[in-house]
């Protein structure tokens, strides 16, 4: 038997493993509602709120409307907001508490994993590079004061992540744009080789490209060469004019449920009952309105892109940088980033009781 056959034998054994697995976790939704999880939230911001003294708290509080609220970035720079390093154990332990109310338990290892590998990127570069690594140099910054009744919204971000949550009242919450992105995306030395904090959404990328027809394939390539980094970069809202790809439409069943994986890699780094209501809205949509497009090699270790791009959504992904290990990764909601129409929602039905303007 072939090495041709061998693979493509694996890749459908893998496609009906996660098959089955998505049919398993379908039919056995969680109990838990979004608003719990948003009680939760609220609960710990609150507390975290309330255990900082008058100096932190001008530093972490910004107004909801504030500017300050749109501009995310993932390079290592001086932020708006409270950073750890200069947090008290106490308070450290309450903002891990308000990142593990808001994720997942794969979201929460994924975050920590990139704040960790500050530490390996310190020892690998022997500060060359002019600027410091430091797994306390992330920033937590709370627009509005968290309540039940206003809008408000904490973002969490340093070198390689930006988190954004925003609460539009009863109209409910968004979380993105998120970005996570692992340098190195596989450490090859000292006592941690072979981590992968972003081991899932590389090889479930690769495995659905590997995946295509020779014809399949000429659709899914957009790009001879993957671009240095994720396309649409900080821009406050996303600005790619054409959805390019191959369709899932053109896909196989199998290769629309890899798809589907692929994007459930990103929603499940939230808490289940948040994920699945931003799974329905994608869906919602149309899993076939899906598009996947390829740039780079097709081989682990070539520098490579893809993205998933569709009428309300945006998940990019890229690994070109230190000679391809180097990843980072975005999830846009193109209708609702920063909350944008969750708060539009809110501002109609209660201009007039809470003061709003349009």
């Amino acid at each position: 038997m072939n090495i041709i056959k061998i693979t493509c034998i694996f890749i459908s054994l893998l496609f009906l493993n996660i098959w089955g697995c998505m049919q398993n976790q379908e039919s056995n939704p969680s109990d838990a509602e979004p608003g719990d999880n948003l009680e939760k939230i609220l609960e710990s911001s609150i507390h975290l709120i309330s255990i900082l003294d008058d100096e932190q708290k001008a530093t972490i509080l910004l107004p909801f409307n504030s500017e300050e609220r749109y501009p995310f970035n993932y390079i290592p720079m001086e932020r708006k907001g409270l950073n750890i390093k200069d947090m008290t154990s106490e308070q450290r332990i309450a903002t891990h508490n308000v990142l593990q109310a808001s994720l997942s338990s794969q979201g929460y290892l994924k975050v920590t994993g990139i704040m960790r590998l500050e530490d390996i990127l310190h020892e690998l570069e022997n500060g060359d590079l002019g600027f410091e690594r430091d797994p306390e140099l992330y920033y937590m910054t709370f627009f509005g004061q968290p309540s039940k009744q206003e809008p408000w919204g904490w973002r969490f971000e340093g070198h390689h992540m930006s988190l954004n949550f925003t609460s539009a009242a009863n109209n409910g919450f968004s979380f993105t744009p998120a970005f996570l992105g692992s340098n190195p995306a596989e450490v090859r030395s000292g006592p941690y080789t072979g981590l992968r904090v972003l081991a899932m959404e590389e090889d479930l990328g690769r495995t659905l490209v590997n995946s295509f027809s020779a014809s399949q394939l000429s659709k899914a390539v957009i790009m001879d060469e993957a671009p240095r980094d994720i396309v649409t970069g900080t821009d406050r809202e996303v600005l790619l004019e054409e959805i390019a790809g191959l369709p899932a439409s053109d896909m196989t069943e199998l290769q629309r449920k890899l798809l589907w994986q692929v994007v459930k890699e990103y929603a499940n780094n939230l808490k289940p009952e948040t994920a699945s209501v931003q799974l329905q809205r994608i869906k919602a949509a149309g899993i076939d309105s899906l598009h996947f497009g390829w740039a780079g090699g097709l081989n682990r270790g070539e520098p490579h892109y893809y993205r998933i791009h569709g009428p309300t959504v945006l998940f990019e992904y890229d690994n070109v940088q230190n000679d391809a290990n180097h990843i980072h990764t975005v999830w846009r909601d193109i209708e609702n980033d920063f909350g944008k129409d969750l708060l539009r929602q809110h501002y109609d039905t209660a201009p007039q009781e809470h003061g709003h303007e349009h």
